[in-house]
């Protein structure tokens, strides 16, 4: 026995319980336990090997011999113990394959007990409130919660509460699922529906990729209950993110799209728009409203997904937080995330892991999660033991400490029973819960593939198997709820409007595609490469930004703060009155006066608060408490919120969140700041499939902002390049905003103008390090106040006339070449800064080159190698680019050296042959 305590708290507890009750009354427990606990011997220093020692409620010690009798009871403890631990491992929970053999089992011989103990009555039956009884009930019971078709893992919580509450919660008939005859019916009826409507496609549109849901058609009757009692229970919204794997039958089962729209994908028609070009029918998003059968009004979304597994999750959470931010605050329980995964997905891809520890999180927590795992025991044509280390594909979800239920597929009210008990717990809760639908894969990864290849003994099995919606039809009808033709009649009248829906599809010439989230996008419009480019008045009178200079200049003056932070906040005002607005100005500015105009902004990235070099300070914490101030959210009562975190160490997860943030709050400023601006290939697929793809694919506007900070600065090769090229690659059309801003006032308008538009674009702007505190660097008050966005800033030092070089540059490197002209004393050298690079202002820089028609010598400077940077965006918009001389490093592999000595004398190299094309031959 140990010294100081039971096998576990638990079994502390209930001793000490046990002991309390006997100190208050000791006709009240069983004459057996009463003679133990008059043996004990309190203050005992000597504690021999057949002693046990119990700390009661009251935290005194005691010591007795341990009888035979309550050695058992010890031991049935250990038993229901190992239930709860690993009664999980032991489930009739996989329709098709036998389950995996575990050590040591739960046996009883590996409890000290044996067959001769069956009839014997224990007291450790109160631990499951069943109250004395024999072992062969106890184990009933624990099989019956642990072992049936529902395995739950929960004891490696750390709140006694929620163990509690999940083990009150699964003591409730034992664990059964008790519906009533019409729950049972409705449930066979969603179950029919899964069926029928992947049969009616494979016969249709044979060979045809559906991605069908056949082996987990259980997930319909589920998300069905789910989304009745989640209405129930105060929930307006819901937010769906999965991936291809029964889309289809989920939209049109449970979204409520109709069938005969996604005939008419299937038949391969073009769309009703030329604005976008659509994407294959199960990546497509849908927004409803309906009524529940209970009579609540709900709004059902499924956030649309590229193939990209996995990715979409990061993005259902930004729109969740988004909507709960914006109209839930009192109650951000009402809107409810519910991501479905694949079980190769979950268990492979790192962005999970991201999201999942974004759930507590300030900046990012959305009340709780309910994760769903579609697992057919197989990735494409890896099978699970190939696919994860670990031993079940949820077991990410054991970062928080969440609970997971494994369930069979196959059991239609054991999935179904499970998805309450999720609901219940997280609406309890307010945290994340797993489901594990352990079913199959009818075909191979689409109903095009051959399965048989890779898993041939697998595929035999489930070619005989019934589908789940036979099974329990079979149930029914032998425990007499359903007559034998009840279920032919419900597949024939499903089936009959899926006829009419297709030959009405057949009438329609092209497919029209319903905007995701309209209603929060109703007063926006979709636009083209001319709109993007007009002026927009961005003018904000000097009055109202003098006052809320006058807020963000002064801190409380009851609270202490470092005095270096004082003085930097004071400087505010200081800047203001001198006429001398720096970066850091601009952006308080701009926010300031979006929040005065009724905006939200949120900013979030890492480091964010504070900037990481040291510039933003949009956060004060107070010296003594560490209590946080913003003094952007002290402006005016009637202002919009101002929203700033610092991120988790993440780029891909944090990308993902704040696009779905930008997605569902056009009305707000959404930005997400890199640390470093190359840090952003991290989130390289949000970009590639989200940002600069979306509305093309999906008609999805998008106004996520990107600060991505760039520089040559001799830090080198990770910390210099944002990687500029790689997003001008993917500028097309219309798709985004890229910038390259050299002036605080041209910030400022930008990111007024981001919001002031009646559209919404991405916005990347690399932004800067070195020029954050360069003393040129610097606008007016009235350049902020009645000025504009500039795509494209003149010369106004040089005359056009006396221009012998004209220089094209972006960015930073302007300042360097300015200062290298002012010390050679060159007037006949014009650099005009291309303040945005897409889409390329070409008329205004064609007027630049008429202006200065005398420069024969015209260049295009950048501190970037050749292959990088913008030179090669330009020769591909611009075709006077192409008799440019470019001033630029050579091509390298790595963005910029190590050695600051190298990357210094690079640069000058750079700097030299824009004042001088015969250095050309120098090593740069």
């Amino acid at each position: 026995m140990d010294k100081y305590s039971f096998l576990n708290a638990a079994h502390t507890a209930y001793f000490a319980d046990l002991y309390d009750q006997y100190l208050e009354n000791p006709d009240s427990v069983e004459p057996s336990w009463r003679a133990f606990f008059q043996g004990f011997d309190f203050g005992s220093e000597s504690v021999g090997s057949d002693d046990y020692v119990v700390e009661t409620n009251a935290g005194e010690k005691a010591t007795a011999q341990v009888p035979e009798h309550v050695q058992k009871e010890f031991q049935v403890v250990k038993l229901i113990d190992g239930y709860r631990n690993r009664g999980h491992l032991f489930t009739k929970t996989n329709p098709v394959r036998a389950r995996r053999q575990y050590e040591p089992t739960l046996a009883l011989e590996n409890f000290g007990l044996s067959n001769s103990d069956l009839d014997t009555e224990f007291d450790a039956g109160d631990i499951l409130g069943i109250g004395k009884q024999s072992l062969r009930k106890i184990i009933e019971h624990l099989e019956s919660i642990y072992c049936d078709a529902i395995g739950v893992e929960y004891m490696y919580i750390r709140n006694p509460k929620e163990i509690q509450w999940i083990q009150d919660q699964l003591n409730i008939n034992d664990n059964q699922p008790n519906f009533s005859a019409e729950e049972k019916k409705h449930i066979l009826k969603k179950l029919n529906e899964a069926v029928s409507f992947e049969s009616f496609l494979h016969t249709k549109y044979v060979g045809q990729k559906r991605f069908s849901l056949e082996g987990n058609e259980s997930l319909i009757p589920a998300l069905d209950s789910l989304i009745e009692n989640a209405a129930k229970k105060g929930v307006k919204e819901f937010v769906m993110g999965m991936a291809h794997r029964g889309r289809l039958s989920t939209l049109t089962n449970i979204f409520g799209k109709s069938a005969e729209d996604i005939f008419s994908e299937f038949d391969g028609k073009d769309y009703e728009q030329e604005v976008f070009d659509g994407d294959v029918k199960y990546h497509l998003g849908w927004t409803s409203n309906r009524k529940t059968e209970g009579g609540h009004d709900i709004n059902l979304n499924i956030a649309p997904n590229p193939s990209h597994l996995e990715t979409v999750g990061a993005v259902v959470e930004g729109i969740v937080r988004a909507k709960q931010d914006h109209k839930y605050k009192d109650d951000p329980s009402q809107v409810l995330p519910i991501i479905v995964h694949g079980d190769a997905a979950i268990a492979g891809q790192g962005v999970v892991y991201e999201v999942v520890q974004m759930a507590n999180l300030d900046g990012y927590k959305t009340n709780g999660t309910i994760h769903i795992v579609v697992n057919n025991q197989i990735g494409f044509t890896t099978n699970y033991l190939d696919g994860r280390s670990s031993t079940y594909c949820t077991d990410v979800g054991k970062v928080t400490l969440s609970p997971v239920l494994h369930v069979n597929a196959d059991d239609a009210e054991a999935v179904v029973h499970a998805m309450l008990f999720a609901l219940h717990f997280r609406m309890t809760f307010k945290r994340d819960v797993f489901i594990d639908l352990l079913g199959y894969r009818k075909y191979g990864h689409n109903e095009g593939d051959e399965p048989r290849f890779t898993q041939p003994k697998l595929y035999k099995a489930i070619s005989k198997h019934q589908n789940p919606r036979d099974i329990y039809a079979e149930k029914l009808i032998a425990d007499g709820v359903i007559s034998d033709d009840y279920v032919s009649k419900l597949e024939k009248d499903y089936k009959e409007k899926l006829e009419e829906n297709l030959e009405d599809s057949r009438k329609i010439d092209k497919t029209v595609i319903t905007p995701f989230m309209q209603d929060e996008w109703e007063n926006y419009h979709n636009v083209i490469e001319d709109k993007m480019i007009q002026d927009i008045d961005t003018t904000y009178s000097r009055e109202g930004l003098a006052k809320i200079t006058k807020v963000i200049s002064n801190l409380p003056e009851d609270k202490k703060f470092i005095r270096k932070i004082e003085r930097l906040v004071q400087s505010r005002q200081t800047m203001f009155d001198e006429n001398k607005l720096d970066w850091a100005m601009a952006e308080h500015l701009a926010y300031g006066t979006l929040l005065e105009e009724g905006y939200d902004v949120r900013m979030s990235g890492q480091d964010v608060e504070r900037g990481t070099f040291s510039h933003r300070h949009a956060v004060v914490k107070v010296e003594d408490s560490e209590e946080e101030i913003l003094l952007l959210n002290q402006i005016s009562e009637k202002q919009g919120n101002f929203y700033i975190y610092n991120s988790l160490l993440s780029e891909y997860g944090v990308v993902g969140f704040d696009y779905g943030y930008a997605m569902a709050s056009p009305k707000t400023l959404t930005i997400w700041e890199a640390q470093f601006g190359d840090f952003s290939n991290g989130a390289q697929i949000m970009l590639d499939q989200y940002i600069s793809a979306a509305e093309d694919k999906w008609k999805l506007q998008n106004g996520l902002v990107m600060l991505l900070p760039h520089g040559y600065e001799g830090q080198g090769a990770e910390h210099s390049s944002a990687r500029m090229e790689r997003y001008l690659q993917l500028c097309a059309k219309d798709n985004m905003f890229v910038m390259d801003c050299t002036t605080p006032a041209n910030m400022y308008h930008l990111l007024r103008k981001q919001m002031k538009a009646e559209f919404r674009k991405p916005l990347i702007i690399f932004t800067p390090k070195s020029l954050l505190r360069h003393p040129l660097v610097v606008s007016t008050v009235d350049e902020f106040a009645n000025g504009s966005f500039k795509m494209v800033i003149d010369d106004e030092t040089i005359k056009a006339d006396d221009a012998k070089t004209l220089v094209f540059v972006t960015g930073k490197f302007y300042y360097d070449l300015l200062e290298e002209r002012g010390q050679l004393e060159r007037k006949d050298v014009a650099l005009v800064r291309v303040e945005q690079l897409f889409p390329l202002p070409a008329e205004q820089i064609k007027a630049m080159i008429k202006k200065y028609s005398k420069a024969k010598d015209i260049v295009w400077a950048q501190e970037e190698p050749r292959n990088m940077g913008a030179y090669s965006h330009m020769l591909m918009h611009l075709d006077e680019a192409k008799t440019f001389r470019a001033a630029t490093r050579r091509p390298y592999g790595a963005p910029a050296a190590g050695s600051a000595v190298r990357s210094k004398k690079r640069h000058q190299e750079v700097i030299d042959f824009v004042f001088d094309k015969s250095k050309d031959n120098q090593q740069r």
